[in-house]
């Protein structure tokens, strides 16, 4: 892999107002993504795991600029593009694209297959005529194995599965270094996951693509990633190599993933981690470690001092005062 990032986060933050209050001062504020900094290399998988409501849409769609970050740096290959417009962002798109997370409400019913695939190669104007773009659109379809004939149908013709595979073809349409992968088998059956983890696999192998994958199961991280952040109310607490992250976690609230992970080998299961209580407020997030109200080991300190994101190995990164360098 190059040693130039291809993309470059440099401590992110995502706030959304919730209240409208005469003075900035007095407003409350969601924060769902709060100081995160990562780099994606050309032909990498980042994985990106946590409970649902942590942040990791949010910080997907703002590495893309399609939610505007209210704080910190985007590098796309060593070029800042935090501050870009629209009219400069069009050609950074092409670079950056997304597979959303559900394929059923992701696709326009009113558009055909053909329509939905072409609409970025028309944006872009890559296709010189319209025979050339029915070459490109079927070549693609071809590529995430759907039958090219069928270019002409609607989304409420296919199956789940099938309308993934048309949303990832859309993804690939104008040719990007990396697409945010938003939970894209999280919507589909079982039997039919494992067929599109192997496919954005076979893509990348043959494309050099980069991915930033986000996702709930670990044991489907493990298989697809390179490194594996862990986020938690809008925070990356720990982050490094799949394998190190998803067998040998050091944050408690990782520890707590990793044990819920299913598996037949009876040599390979772990106690459950059963975590007390709710997730906090991100609005009103708690002082110190953001997990201390859950830790089962959490200590006076974790509920005053706010814990760094430290090295504890190579490659290897955690946020915990009970974590030993």
């Amino acid at each position: 892999m190059s040693l130039q990032p291809l993309l470059e986060v440099r401590n992110l933050q995502v706030h959304f107002p919730v209240s409208r209050k005469l003075f900035k001062s007095n407003r409350q504020f969601v924060r769902a993504v709060d100081d995160v900094s990562f780099t994606i290399a050309p032909g990498e998988t980042l994985g990106l795991v946590g409970e649902s409501g942590c942040g990791k849409t949010t910080l997907g769609r703002a590495a893309l600029k399609l939610v505007e970050p209210t704080g910190g740096r985007i590098l796309l290959a060593g070029e800042e593009i935090t501050a870009f417009k629209a009219s400069r962002l069009r050609a950074v798109r092409r670079r950056l694209q997304i597979i959303f997370q559900d394929p059923y409400a992701s696709l326009d019913p009113r558009m055909t297959i053909a329509n939905i695939v072409g609409e970025a190669l028309d944006i872009h104007r890559l296709t010189p005529t319209k025979l050339a773009r029915r070459q490109r659109i079927e070549r693609l379809l071809d590529d995430v194995g759907l039958d090219p004939s069928q270019l002409e149908r609607y989304p409420h013709e296919f199956s789940g599965g099938q309308r993934q595979r048309i949303g990832i073809a859309r993804a690939l349409a104008v040719e990007p270094a990396l697409i945010v992968c938003d939970e894209p088998i999280s919507a589909l059956d079982v039997s039919v996951q494992a067929q599109v983890i192997n496919l954005l696999r076979d893509l990348q192998d043959q494309r050099g693509l980069a991915y930033l994958f986000i996702a709930h199961d670990l044991a489907v991280v493990e298989h697809i990633s390179h490194r594996v952040m862990v986020m938690y109310l809008g925070k990356i607490v720990e982050a490094g190599e799949a394998r190190i992250i998803c067998r040998t976690p050091k944050h408690p609230y990782s520890q707590a993933l990793v044990s819920a992970v299913p598996t037949l080998d009876p040599l390979a299961r772990r106690k459950r981690i059963v975590l007390a209580g709710e997730v906090p407020s991100p609005i009103e997030p708690p002082g110190g470690c953001p997990f201390h109200p859950r830790c089962p080991l959490a200590e006076a300190r974790c509920k005053t001092e706010p814990p760094a994101l430290r090295q504890v190995a190579p490659d290897h990164w955690v946020s915990c005062h009970l974590v030993a360098d």
